[in-house]
């Protein structure tokens, strides 16, 4: 699978309207509001420390020129937002023709979502069955049912049929935590590049802290992806 090396210095922080997040929060710039682009130093995105199950993660081409880095949380409600609002037409226009493939990264914010650290362990475990995507679905479509529960993972294992998981595989992984170490791992690499807030978004050299419509997404990607195939 291809992977986008990010600059080991310098990455840019994109602020949508002048504004910046609070952790879980959102940012909505109006359509015509543009983006604003400022450098903030930090280390690099290293491909080659990825876990295991990346690919069961990946969304797109292998080859395509662009890669998205989203890091989200399963029980942010912003990212839950964008899931619904903004990832369909990112597909629709920008994935599915080869242009941009997308990477989920985790990045459960312990401090404040109690039950995400028990949502991620269940997607790796689902990944490990290929089967991330439908369980990254059901987990945001159903986010108020199980995100203040004090059982998450019974409420878990409720929607494994509704994935096609294998239930007895399944709860081997999620009752061992054998993949805890994969959400850890990644969270605290996230975290070490100054990102520490979901959803967040890593494109090339750029990060974009925050919930960014499809109006500012389109102009982003379509100028990136010109320099992109224009230098290859």
């Amino acid at each position: 699978m291809r992977t986008a090396a990010l600059a080991p210095a310098v990455i840019a922080l994109i602020v949508v309207g002048g504004s910046a997040m609070a952790v879980g929060g959102r940012v909505d710039g109006p359509p015509d509001s543009g983006v604003t682009v400022t450098t903030v130093a930090g280390p690099h995105w290293d491909p080659e420390q990825r876990d295991p199950l990346v690919k069961q993660r990946t969304k797109g081409d292998p080859d395509a020129p662009l890669v998205i880095y989203e890091m989200s949380d399963f029980q942010c409600p912003a990212c839950k937002a964008f899931v619904h609002d903004i990832l369909p037409d990112l597909e629709r226009e920008y994935v599915t023709n080869g242009k941009v493939q997308m990477v989920f990264v985790n990045l459960p914010l312990v401090q404040i979502h109690a039950n995400a650290p028990a949502a991620h362990e269940f997607a790796m475990c689902a990944a490990q069955q290929d089967l991330f995507w439908p369980v990254h679905d059901l987990l945001f479509r159903y986010q108020e049912s199980w995100a203040h529960t004090q059982e998450p993972v019974g409420f878990f294992m409720m929607m494994a049929d509704s994935a096609g998981l294998d239930k007895e595989k399944l709860l081997t992984c999620v009752e061992s935590g054998e993949l805890r170490w994969i959400v850890q791992q990644e969270a605290t690499a996230v975290v070490k590049q100054g990102i520490r807030s979901t959803p967040s978004f890593i494109i090339e050299q750029l990060m974009i802290p925050g919930y960014l419509q499809m109006d500012g997404w389109r102009p982003l990607l379509d100028s990136l992806y010109t320099v992109k195939t224009k230098e290859n």
